[in-house]
Parts: structure tokens; sequence; C-alpha cells
């Protein structure tokens, strides 16, 4: 493939190439106001687009500004960031009808447009390319980020300006029919996840003859694992399973057979599994037992997912569920074992049906990425026909 040299394009550093490369301004809670002056920060940078968030944006006062010198941010400015995900991403400011200014966070470029066309910045910022020299002038380890300095010196390809702009031309039709495609894919797979929560519904808010009512502390209890920690794990055969699902394995086991299990505790608890296999349940989960009525465990479990366990834990430092704070919540269901499994299996298969459709939109998202850096990649190789 031909590099921007074989076109025999000029590069320049990015600082070369801008009427204005500076940081952000510094802004401590205590300068912020109700209104005044609109601060945008990282979150507003998106990957090629601004992100308004104007319902979360923060404010300084016209006093603030002039004691704190502060640089005001312009529409058609490129606001870049200086961290993660992925450091360097870069937008245009559009016109939104405030005063701006940018926090510390961010690198503001006011690209000089007798060099560079803005969006042919923005789109080159996306590029694989781009995003590795960006990579190499990053510093940290555990939180990645590039300074000012560092983000200048990063080389930009610069084909005449008719070039560029005729490379953003494609590019913009390009990329507005993969977000149609985007688009169809996510409302397809909208529609999936609707139609089978619909499914789910109606199979388990049934009133019909046949089907019981009982609070939860009638028909079971709920008991803790056992304490393992992660430093006492020894690697075997067995899943260990804590209040947000399997957090490593072991050599041992503590569960056997068909059962339920709960998270107890953490950002997930209240997610009700059923499992068929050995494991170990550690004192973060709980086990369904002293059953008062007869129940399919693999119903039981879609029953319980149903009713959103979650909702009802106690907000300490974690999320926490307990026989206590279940004790009252209603659970419907068949008296007959035989209609719970029969229910079971339907939305068991109604369950990998959306799975194979959610495989499918994850498939298509690739592709539709993989077409775009492609694009990217042929567009600042010269090859973009």
């Amino acid at each position: 493939m031909r590099d921007a040299t074989d076109q025999k394009w000029a590069t320049a550093d990015l600082a070369s190439v801008s009427k204005v490369f500076t940081d952000g301004n510094w802004i401590e809670t205590k300068d912020q106001a109700s209104e005044g002056i609109r601060l945008v920060q990282t979150g507003n940078v998106g990957e090629g687009v601004f992100k308004d968030r104007r319902d979360k944006a923060r404010w300084i006062d016209d006093q603030t500004f002039d004691r704190l010198n502060c640089f005001e941010v312009m529409p058609g400015d490129c606001l870049v960031s200086r961290l993660p995900d992925p450091v360097g991403r870069a937008c245009i400011i559009p016109e939104t009808g405030d005063k701006m200014i940018t926090a510390v966070d961010c690198t503001v470029i006011r690209p000089d447009e007798a060099k560079i066309d803005p969006q042919f910045f923005v789109y080159y910022s996306q590029s694989s390319e781009y995003l590795r020299n960006v990579d190499d002038r990053c510093t940290g380890t555990t939180r990645r980020r590039i300074s000012r300095k560092n983000l200048g010196k990063i080389p930009i390809p610069l084909p005449p300006l008719e070039e560029q702009q005729r490379i953003v031309a494609v590019l913009d039709e390009a990329f507005e029919g993969l977000t149609r495609a985007r688009a169809h894919a996510e409302a397809n797979l909208q529609n999936a996840q609707d139609l089978f929560e619909s499914l789910r519904f109606v199979m388990l808010s049934e009133q019909t003859e046949g089907w019981e009512t009982h609070p939860l502390a009638d028909c079971f209890r709920l008991k803790s694992g056992e304490n393992l920690t992660a430093k006492k794990m020894v690697p075997g055969p067995f899943p260990v399973y804590g209040g947000n699902g399997i957090a490593g394995t072991h050599d041992a086991c503590n569960l056997s057979g068909d059962n339920v299990i709960i998270g107890r505790v953490g950002a997930l608890c209240g997610n009700a599994r059923y499992i068929d296999h050995d494991i170990w349940l550690t004192d973060n989960a709980f086990k369904v037992v002293n059953y008062n009525f007869d129940f399919d465990h693999r119903f039981l479990a879609y029953l319980l997912n149903f009713k959103n366990l979650r909702s009802l834990a106690r907000q300490a430092a974690q999320p926490v569920i307990s026989n206590s704070s279940l004790a009252d919540l209603e659970l419907t269901f068949p008296a007959s074992v035989e209609l719970q499994a029969d229910l079971a299996v339907k939305l068991a298969n109604a369950e990998t049906e959306l799975e194979d459709i959610q495989k499918k939109y994850e498939a298509k998202l690739q592709d539709l990425d993989d077409l775009r850096q492609s694009l990217l990649q042929k567009a600042f190789a010269g090859e973009l026909t």
C-alpha cells in the first residue's frame, strides 16, 4: 500500500499547522458558578463528534473568566482530549450559543485553514496511524495521557487543500452510509430485545387458573456460601461464584447438583443463575434452600431475574440483598412443575435466539468498524478514489 510520501504529500507537526495551540484552564470547584460561561472538557470530546451534554455542564462567571485569564473556545476550533479512551480523540466545536472555555484535560487547536482543513484533521485523528503516533508519545502506565508538547509533535499529512476537501467529502458520504447501517443494526437488536422482554412478561405475569402468588419468604430461604478470598483460591476445575458471577476457580467445591444461586452483594447483586454443575459458592452469594413449594430450578431463575431483585437492595457502601429485604416480594408461579419446566424451555429458546441476534449484531458492528478504518487508511495513504 502506498503511503503519503509516495503521493509526494508534505507532512508537518500538528502545532505548526495551528494558529492557536493551547491547553485548557484549571478550574477548581470553588471557581464554578450556576450559569455564565460554559466549561467543556474531555467528556465532551467524542471520536470525531462533539458530545453536547449540556445538562451536565459546569459553568464559571465573567469575573472568574477575567481573574483566571481564561481562553475562550470558539466554534470551529478543534478540541483534543489528552486522556483516554482513546488518547488524542478530537472533535470540532459547533455553534452552541454558549460562551465556552475548556478544561486542562483538553488542548484547543485553531487550525490554520490555509494549511489544513479542520475536518481533514478530525478524520485523520481517527486513523490507526495517528493513534499509534499518539500512543508512542504518551506517558503513564495505569492512566495513559499525552502532554500538549508531545501532541504538537504528531506528524500530519498535508496534501493540497483541494485534495483535503475532496477526501473530506468522500469520507462524509461514506461515513453517513455507515452511520445509517449502524442505526439499522441497533434498531434490529432493540426490536429483538423488546420482543424477548414482551415474551418474558407474558409468560411470567399470567394470573390464570393453577397459578399461585406468595411472598418470597413463604416460598424458600436464602443461605450464603462460604468465605473464600482471592488469595486463598487454589486454581482448579471448579468455578468460584461470588456476588457478580464467576470470580475465579478453586480446587474444591461446596455446592453440587441442580441449584439456583443469587448474587448477594456488589454491582450485580440480585442476579439469579441456574447451576447444574459443581461449584464453590462464596459468602458474597446465596443459594436457594428450604423450599416450601415445588420449583423447576430453571424456571425459578427466570422468575427471580424478572422480578429485578437488584431494585430491592439496601444501598450501603455497596448494594446488598438479604432475606429480610426480599421477604415481602410477591412471586407468582404455576403450581405445576411440569408447566414451569415448559415455560423455562420456551424462555431458554427465546434467549438463545436473542443471543444469536446479539452475536450477529456485534459481528456487524465489527465489520462496520473495520470498513471505517479501511476507508481512513486508504484516505491517508492517497488511495481514496
